[in-house]
């Protein structure tokens, strides 16, 4: 896919990567681009820079999802590309409390579901459409000290392998965008990253030249950090050595075991 004259969503689009995908599809050409995301001085502001438009929208509910695709597609018209990206980190583990766990749940799980519910079918009757998920490397691996990014992350890959499977020949493409370690928001408390920043810190707009590329190769996983593809394969031949490894790693960086009250 080249985005060059195509209309696109960004979740998420007011900081970090989604800021970098919005400057960057907007120098690639594209015709529109809606910057998403609760942060609206943000969001307005990057649109601004980009000539796009900007909406204040939590992803976490279908209705203002719904809404969104409905005013994005009456101005501006059909979603060429809608990037599901925005999302959230919580650390710890079983004793997370319920309300944690469903926000995080409702922002990077169903997140992307609400997205794929509004705009699939105005792209299924056009027999074509792309739909990019930012999962992370934690979707594929885990995440060492989160159990809550961890798993919703997993989640996430998931639904977009379930995408791709149902609809990939009715003409639906879906992306899955899993780096590591980000100069974000969301990374800025860590020390090179932490745990994640093993194999070094990207800036946003390095990951943004790969997700273009990997949109116009039109591949399933965006590797950001290829070394993710090595884990990933280790993992998948041999899952008991897989986690011995992730243990050490754990140990290595001073993570303690979670107790359970």
């Amino acid at each position: 896919m080249e985005v060059s004259g195509k209309n696109i969503v960004v979740t998420g689009g007011a900081n970090g990567i989604g800021r970098a995908l919005c400057e960057r599809f907007a120098s690639e050409g594209a015709a529109q681009v809606a910057v998403v995301d609760l942060d609206e001085q943000n969001a307005r502001a990057v649109a601004a820079r980009i000539g796009g438009m900007a909406r204040r929208v939590d992803v976490s509910k279908r209705a203002e999802i719904e809404s969104l695709v409905s005013q994005v597609e009456a101005e501006a018209g059909p979603i060429d590309l809608f990037v599901s990206n925005a999302g959230i980190a919580i650390e710890g583990g079983a004793e997370v409390g319920v309300e944690a766990w469903s926000q995080i749940w409702g922002i990077n799980v169903m997140g992307h579901v609400h997205a794929a519910h509004a705009v699939l079918p105005s792209m299924l009757e056009r027999g074509e459409g792309y739909l990019l998920n930012t999962c992370s490397a934690a979707g594929l691996l885990s995440q060492i000290g989160s159990a809550p990014y961890s798993v919703t992350k997993h989640a996430a890959v998931a639904f977009a392998e379930w995408l791709a499977i149902t609809y990939g020949d009715r003409g639906i493409k879906v992306s899955a965008l899993c780096p590591q370690a980000v100069r974000t928001n969301m990374t800025a408390a860590m020390e090179n990253g932490g745990v994640a920043g093993g194999d070094g810190m990207i800036e946003p707009e390095e990951l943004a030249e790969v997700a273009l590329r990997g949109l116009r190769e039109e591949c399933f996983l965006i590797l950001p950090h290829e070394s993710v593809r090595t884990y990933y394969r280790r993992k998948g031949e041999d899952i008991d050595r897989w986690l011995k490894g992730m243990r050490r790693l754990q140990s290595k960086f001073g993570a303690e075991a979670l107790e359970i009250d």
